[in-house]
C-alpha cells in the first residue's frame, strides 16, 4: 500500500497566538482542540515534517507551549491510501477456499499503518489469494488477529466473509487457542501462572501500550516455565485475551521483559537477535466450514533458536 497523491498542494498557513490558559499544553494536543484535521496522528505527522512551527521554528509533537507562542500551520490535502498486491513470497503451512495459515517471519508488518505503507501480509496477501474477507477495516482485508512486526509465527486470515465471522467470534469467545514461546530476562517466582492486568495506551509514550490502572482494557496471560538460564528463562505463553503488545507489556510489568525487545525492556541486537525472543508456535480454532478442529505450528526462526543455546 503507499499513499496516491491527489492535490497535495500547500495553502496559506493558519496562525494561532497561545495565551495563558494554553500553557504547558502539548503542541499535538493544543492543534487537536482546535479540530485541524481528522485525526491526531494526521496533525503529528503534520509537525514531524515540519508543516507547523513555533516562533518560526520547527519542534516536535510533544512540544510544552508558552504563553506568546506565535504558531503557524500548513494544512496539507488528506491523500487518498490505495491498497496494492505486491508479490512477496508467503510460507504457507495450510490453504483452502476459506482460510490461509501462514508462518510470518520476523520483520514483516500484518497489515498496513503509519510508517508501513507497503510490504506487509495484507499487501501479500492481496497477491496470493484470489479473494478476502472485506468485512474488517478496508485496509486490513481478511486479517483476523495479528502479531508484531518483530513476532514470528503461526497466523490465520480470513478468505471469506463465512470464515471471518467464524474465527473472530472464537477469538471473542476465547476458544481459539494462540500459544507462544519466550525468551525472558531473568527467572519466575513460580513454574506457571497467570498476570491478569488491564493495558492501555502508556501515559507520556502514545506509542506504547502500559499497564495502566484506568481506561484499560482486560488482558489475561498464562505462562509455563520451560528452561531455566543464568540470567534467562525460556517460557511458554498461552493468550485469553489479545490486546496490542499484550505478552511484551505483561513480562515487563512483572518484571522480565523479553529478550532482544528494546521498546519493551530488553537490548536490542542482544544475543544477535533481529527483534523481541517471541515466537507464535501454536495456533488451534475449529474450522469455519467444517467444525473440525484444527492445529497448526511454525519452527522458531534461527536467531531465536541460536540466542537459546548461547544461553543454554
Amino acid at each position: 500500500m503507499r499513499y496516491k497523491r491527489v492535490a497535495g498542494h500547500e495553502k496559506k498557513p493558519l496562525i494561532f497566538t497561545a495565551d495563558v490558559k494554553d500553557e504547558g499544553k502539548r503542541l499535538d494536543s493544543f492543534l487537536v482542540e482546535k479540530a485541524l484535521a481528522p485525526s491526531r496522528t494526521y496533525i503529528q505527522n503534520l509537525i514531524k515534517e515540519g508543516h507547523v512551527t513555533i516562533n518560526g521554528k520547527v519542534v516536535k509533537p510533544s512540544y510544552r507551549i508558552s504563553p506568546t507562542d506565535l504558531i503557524e500551520v500548513i494544512l496539507l490535502e488528506v491523500k487518498e491510501l490505495v491498497l496494492e498486491a505486491e508479490p512477496i513470497p508467503l510460507d504457507v503451512i495450510y490453504e483452502d477456499e476459506d482460510i490461509i495459515v501462514i508462518n510470518k517471519p520476523r520483520g514483516m508488518v500484518v497489515h498496513p499503518a503509519a510508517g508501513n505503507y507497503f510490504g506487509t501480509l495484507v499487501n501479500a496477501l492481496l497477491w496470493h489469494c484470489e479473494t478476502l474477507s472485506d468485512m474488517n477495516d478496508k485496509l486490513r482485508p481478511g486479517i483476523v488477529h495479528r502479531l508484531d512486526k518483530d513476532t514470528s509465527g503461526v497466523i490465520v486470515a480470513a478468505k471469506t466473509n463465512m470464515a471471518y465471522i467464524s474465527l473472530t467470534e472464537q477469538i471473542k469467545k476465547r476458544s481459539m487457542i494462540r500459544r507462544y514461546i519466550a525468551l525472558i530476562h531473568g527467572r519466575l517466582k513460580t513454574e506457571r501462572g497467570t498476570i491478569k492486568a488491564p493495558i492501555g495506551r502508556h501515559p507520556v509514550n502514545r506509542k506504547k501500550m502500559a499497564v495502566v490502572k484506568e481506561g484499560g482494557r482486560e488482558g489475561i496471560t498464562h505462562f509455563e516455565v520451560l528452561e531455566i538460564f543464568r540470567g534467562y528463562s525460556l517460557i511458554r505463553v498461552t493468550l485469553e485475551t489479545g490486546r496490542t503488545h499484550q505478552i511484551r507489556v505483561h513480562l515487563l510489568h512483572i518484571g522480565h521483559a523479553v529478550a532482544g525487545d528494546p521498546i519493551y525492556g530488553g537490548r536490542a541486537g542482544e544475543l544477535g537477535l533481529a527483534g523481541q525472543a517471541l515466537h507464535a508456535e501454536l495456533l488451534r480454532f475449529h474450522h469455519p466450514r467444517s467444525g473440525e478442529i484444527l492445529e497448526f505450528c511454525a519452527p522458531m526462526p534461527l536467531d531465536m533458536i541460536e540466542a537459546i543455546c548461547k544461553v543454554r
